[in-house]
C-alpha cells in the first residue's frame, strides 16, 4: 500500500499511451542491420565487452572493455544509443520528457521507456547486437588519460557480470 501511495503522491506515470507503445514496438526486437553497418558506426563486436551491475539490476544500459596497448591501456565505455529510437518530438520523446527518468521503488521499476526498449533494444543484453555511443579512453602505463574519442558504434556484450561476482573473482574465491 505504501508503494501505491508514493506513486499516487508523486503523480508517477505507470501506463504508456498507445502511440508510445506503438512507436516502441515498431522497432522490433533486433537491431536494424543497415543501421548497425552504417559507415559512421564503429563495429566493436569483436571486443571483450561486458556489463557490470548489481545482482538485482533490471536494466543494462552501460558496458565496458579494457585492452592492453603498446603504450598502456584502452578503456571502452559503451552507453545504449537510446536516441536512435527516441527521436525528436516523437511520442516516445514527449513521454520520456514527462517521466524524466526511470523510478526505482522497493518492489518495482517504473521505466522511462516501454519495456520493448528499456529491457530490449536499449538494454545491452549478453549476446545481442546493440547500438551504442562509445567513449574510448587511452591511458598510459600509469593510468593517466592521454587521449579520448567519442563515436557511435555497435557492440555484442559477451557477459553480464555482477559487482559481487567480480569482487569474489578478484579475491580469488570464484572464477568468472
Amino acid at each position: 500500500m505504501d508503494v501505491k501511495s508514493v506513486i499516487a503522491s508523486h503523480n508517477l506515470r505507470t501506463e504508456f499511451p498507445k502511440d508510445v507503445i506503438e512507436q516502441a514496438e515498431s522497432y522490433g526486437d533486433k537491431v536494424d542491420v543497415a543501421e548497425a553497418n552504417a559507415p559512421y558506426r564503429r563495429d566493436f563486436r569483436d571486443r571483450v565487452i561486458f556489463t557490470i551491475d548489481g545482482s538485482d539490476s533490471k536494466d543494462f544500459d552501460d558496458a565496458v572493455s579494457v585492452e592492453k596497448t603498446d603504450s598502456g591501456y584502452r578503456l571502452g565505455v559503451y552507453i545504449a544509443d537510446v536516441a536512435q529510437y527516441v527521436t525528436d518530438r516523437s511520442p516516445l520523446d514527449r513521454e520520456a520528457l514527462l517521466r524524466g527518468t526511470s523510478v526505482y521503488l522497493a518492489d518495482r521499476v517504473i521505466p522511462m521507456l516501454p519495456e520493448t526498449l528499456s529491457n530490449g533494444l536499449c538494454s545491452l543484453n549478453e549476446g545481442e547486437d546493440r547500438l551504442v555511443l562509445a567513449v574510448l579512453i587511452e591511458l598510459n602505463e600509469k593510468g593517466e588519460r592521454v587521449g579520448a574519442e567519442i563515436c557511435e558504434g555497435v557492440i555484442r556484450s559477451c557477459a553480464r557480470l555482477t559487482y559481487t561476482g567480480v569482487q569474489a573473482m578478484l579475491d580469488g574465491d570464484e572464477e568468472l
